[in-house]
């Protein structure tokens, strides 16, 4: 224990990462992100021009099961892209997975609808959803990877925040596209083309994107003063905090998938109008970005695992009431401050959660460990919340199956949070020199 106390007394060396390099990481990020993620609020739209059919719902189903094909490949880019981020380098691997992204964005707002070729639409869609779940799925694990890496110890968790920031920002640009556009435009525009405006959108930035991220600096060779480099690192060591960093990100990944379905559920399950149900999306990615980065700034303070068990605990809490009164009173002002509520307490209590998982990983394995730990929980949890909770809607009639599906995935990742070692530096060090 005094050799980890003499190790955190050492001052700290940083390696020389400009704050533009971490730029370009997170603005890469957030705008894979906003591509992947747009699908999921546009799905009322794209349902109705690649899978028509006499039933709204069957139409709705299709295009959530297509959603959810692009997580069918997650796991497959993170075990692929995420070791190219531990064999080749993080630059290579984010650059890769970019370009992909950006190919099917463009081929997911360009294709023709079911109207005019018929069943090759929904193929294409279905292999465009597809090739963006492998290049998502190999992102976040070399993205990741590199912003703890180039932070300092004591600030790792405000770095890795960036991730979910990112996304949540990518969300929150969703959002706010998508409500300008239902307040421009008709319903029938929106059915008709609307839509592509918003993927067209994500297209038109793929080239700054990629220009931004051929000027990183690469980390993988860079230990920071508290890493040690003995060489390559064995993964069997590490399946207990795979395990435990699955379970966890059960927790958050459904809550954030509920979340996100929230605009498709004021307007299909609620019927409340569309520029209430994109408003509901735009606050949660607002209040997210602001409590992702003030989460990892505690948690460099107090820990990890306090923020961890603490907020999900109330969020565990708030979820089944939160729903009850959105779906009692169906009003803009109850559907805005739930989720507003919601919100805040999963983002201070999802960033401990992977960047945990990415420190309690050596370096030589951190990309592609902890890509596919992410991708399966993803791809697993993530890709069948939405579907799962539009069927027990129609199944049971009962418009809390969300938050039911949603408390018992928390309560699992709660046992998990319990069990897992602390993994901030700050914590280690007065726990080594005790």
């Amino acid at each position: 224990m005094a050799e980890l106390a003499t190790t955190f007394e050492q001052p700290f060396k940083p390696v020389s990462f400009p704050a533009r390099q971490v730029a370009a990481v997170v603005v890469g990020n957030a705008l894979e992100f906003y591509d992947f993620l747009t699908y999921a609020f546009f799905a009322t739209q794209i349902g109705r021009t690649f899978f028509p059919s006499a039933s709204a719902e069957n139409s709705l189903l299709a295009s959530l099961a297509t959603f959810g094909a692009g997580f069918i490949t997650r796991p497959i880019g993170a075990v692929v892209i995420g070791s190219i981020g531990d064999r080749v380098g993080r630059k290579p691997a984010m650059l890769l997975s970019f370009s992909m992204m950006g190919i099917a964005i463009i081929g997911l707002a360009l294709t023709p609808s079911y109207r005019v070729i018929g069943l090759a639409a929904p193929i294409l869609v279905i292999c465009f959803r597809l090739l963006q779940g492998f290049a998502l799925g190999g992102e976040v694990g070399p993205t990741t990877a590199f912003m703890i890496e180039a932070a300092p110890p004591e600030r790792r968790g405000f770095y890795g925040s960036l991730q979910y920031a990112t996304q949540d920002v990518a969300v929150l640009s969703a959002g706010g596209v998508g409500t300008i556009l239902a307040s421009l435009l008709s319903a029938q525009q929106l059915d008709d083309w609307g839509w592509r405006i918003a993927f067209l959108i994500g297209a038109c930035i793929v080239p700054f994107g990629l220009y931004i991220r051929r000027g990183l600096d690469e980390t993988l060779k860079a230990p920071a003063a508290d890493e040690v480099d003995a060489g390559p690192a064995q993964i069997r060591p590490y399946l207990g905090v795979a395990v435990l960093g699955l379970l966890m990100l059960l927790a958050g990944t459904v809550s954030t998938y509920v979340l996100n379905y929230m605009t498709t559920y004021a307007s299909a399950t609620l019927h409340m109008k569309a520029t209430a149900a994109f408003s509901a999306t735009l606050v949660i990615g607002l209040v997210e970005v602001c409590f992702d980065m003030t989460s990892g700034w505690l948690s460099d303070r107090v820990g990890r695992k306090p923020m961890m068990i603490t907020f999900f605990l109330l969020l565990v809490c708030s979820v089944l009431p939160g729903f009850a009164l959105i779906s009692r009173l169906r009003t803009p002002a109850a559907l805005l401050g739930v989720s507003a509520l919601l919100a805040m307490l999963l983002g201070l209590g999802t960033t401990p959660v992977l960047i945990t998982i990415t420190e309690s990983i050596p370096r030589q394995i951190r990309s592609g460990m902890v890509a596919t730990i992410y991708a399966l929980s993803i791809s697993v949890f993530g890709g069948s919340t939405q579907f799962t909770i539009t069927w027990l809607i129609h199944a049971t009639g009962n418009p809390l199956a969300p938050a039911w599906y949603m408390t018992g995935a928390i309560a699992i990742g709660l046992v998990a949070m319990g069990l897992i070692q602390e993994s901030a530096p700050a914590k280690k060090k007065v726990k080594g020199a005790g």
